[in-house]
Formats: structure tokens, C-alpha cells, sequence
């Protein structure tokens, strides 16, 4: 059984990853330090479930005074909103670097600017038209909306795993989270995407080798490219990892 102290430090941490990865407010007092911020990553596949349940209840209320289609726009909307774009903006910023920079120095320079540049555009319409297309054809759209949030939270965990973070530490908002990244959390997280997958097999039974396909395609690819044109990641690349999973994940399903 775990100490009474243990406990409320994992509690902080998962309302830390909550904070970080939505808008929704923290409803505890945080002794906030790096380590838990670093600690708190191993909660984000959960928030990503938690965020796929909200996904499913509003799915199926807009689905009682709209089109199926219609109800699907309207949740990527919520999703931005609760999301504030997060994982979005960082695809946007990161294909603008890698797009429109020539060397490392030039990417990562590119990568801090607020503005979002022709590249950055063009991915983040495709991306959001290709979310919204890969839903409407889904055999089931509530179980798509379920894990895809949890089963895309886990890719960015292995690449802080096998990566080096390469970015200015000073001005950074995942840094905290980088440092020192804990694989025994990985493998918790990972843990956890694989018996939700299971657990949800009964609807679909392919859902566990689509799920570790789309996570280690992505992975393995974008981490390749990653490594061979900044020699690493920055939050912004971890952000599009979620994107390229979720799609991924949509496309295999």
C-alpha cells in the first residue's frame, strides 16, 4: 500500500498534467517543482482518456439537434477550446521550422516565432480536415473519439525517451518536463494505453495492434526525422506527435 504521502504527490501530479495539457482549471493546492512536473507526464494518456470521455458525452448531445458530421466538427472545436490548440500549434510552429529553416540554428529560430507561417497553415487546415473525415468514416465514432486522445499521449513519452531535448532551456514550456525523463513511467503509461485498448477490444477487436502501430509508426519515423534535422525534439515536435498519432490511429482504425 502506498504511503499517505506518495499518494498526494501522484494526486498533484496528475492535476499537473491536467493543468499542462488543457485549459481546465487545477482544483488543488500544487507545491509546484520540476520533478513533478516531470513526473507528471505519466498521467498523459490519462488526461487524454478523460478528455475522450468529454469528447463522447458531447459527440452524443450534438448528436440530438445535428448531422453526425456536424456533431464531429462541433467536438474538434470543443477540442481546440479545452485544448487551447495546444498539440495544434505545435504542429503548425514545427512544420514551419522544418519547412522553411536550413539549418539547425534557423529551425529552431523559426520554431519560437508566435506566427504561424504558409507551412504551418497548410498542415494545421489538412490536419484538422483530415481529423474531421477520418471520424465521419469511423465504424464507431465514440470509441475513435475514446482512445484516440489516450493512445496519441503516449507517443511524445517515448520520444523524450529516446531523444535529446534541443531547444533554449530558459524559455521553454516542456523543458520541465524533459528533464530527467523517468522510463519506469514511460512503461506505467504505457501499461495503461494497452489495458485501455484491451478493455475496449470487445468493440473492436483490432484495437491493440492498431494502437501500438499507429504509436511506434509515428515514433519511429517522425523521431527519425527529428534526429536527422534538429538532432532532437522541442515541446512543439512532441505536440505534433500527438496530431500525427491521432491521425495515425484514425487512419489504421
Amino acid at each position: 500500500m502506498l504511503p499517505r504521502s506518495r499518494i498526494a504527490h501522484e494526486w498533484q501530479a496528475f492535476w499537473l498534467a491536467l493543468g499542462f495539457l488543457t485549459r481546465i482549471p487545477m482544483r488543488v493546492r500544487i507545491d509546484y517543482s520540476q520533478r513533478l512536473m516531470n513526473q507528471s507526464s505519466v498521467y498523459f494518456p490519462l488526461v487524454g482518456l478523460l478528455l475522450g470521455l468529454g469528447y463522447c458525452a458531447a459527440y452524443v448531445l450534438f448528436s440530438l439537434v445535428a448531422s453526425p458530421l456536424a456533431a464531429i466538427i462541433l467536438v474538434v472545436i470543443l477540442h481546440l477550446f479545452i485544448t487551447g490548440a495546444f498539440h495544434e500549434d505545435g504542429l503548425a510552429d514545427s512544420v514551419d521550422a522544418l519547412g522553411g529553416g536550413y539549418t539547425v540554428e534557423k529551425r529552431l529560430e523559426i520554431m519560437k516565432d508566435s506566427r504561424i507561417g504558409t507551412y504551418g497553415t497548410v498542415a494545421l487546415v489538412m490536419a484538422l480536415l483530415l481529423k474531421v473525415a477520418l471520424l465521419a468514416e469511423a465504424e464507431l465514432i465514440w470509441l475513435a473519439l475514446l482512445v484516440a486522445p489516450a493512445v496519441s499521449r503516449l507517443t511524445p513519452l517515448i520520444l523524450m525517451a529516446c531523444l535529446p531535448y534541443v531547444t533554449d532551456p530558459d524559455k521553454s514550456k516542456s523543458k520541465p518536463v524533459a528533464d530527467g525523463f523517468s522510463r519506469s513511467r514511460l512503461l506505467a503509461a504505457a501499461g495503461f494505453v494497452l489495458l485501455l485498448a484491451a478493455g475496449l477490444s470487445l468493440w473492436q477487436p483490432l484495437l491493440i495492434p492498431a494502437a501500438i502501430t499507429a504509436v511506434l509508426l509515428v515514433a519511429v519515423f517522425w523521431g527519425s526525422y527529428l534526429h536527422s534535422q534538429l538532432g532532437g525534439y522541442t515541446g512543439d515536435t512532441l505536440g505534433a506527435a500527438v496530431v500525427f498519432s491521432e491521425l495515425a490511429l484514425l487512419l489504421v482504425l
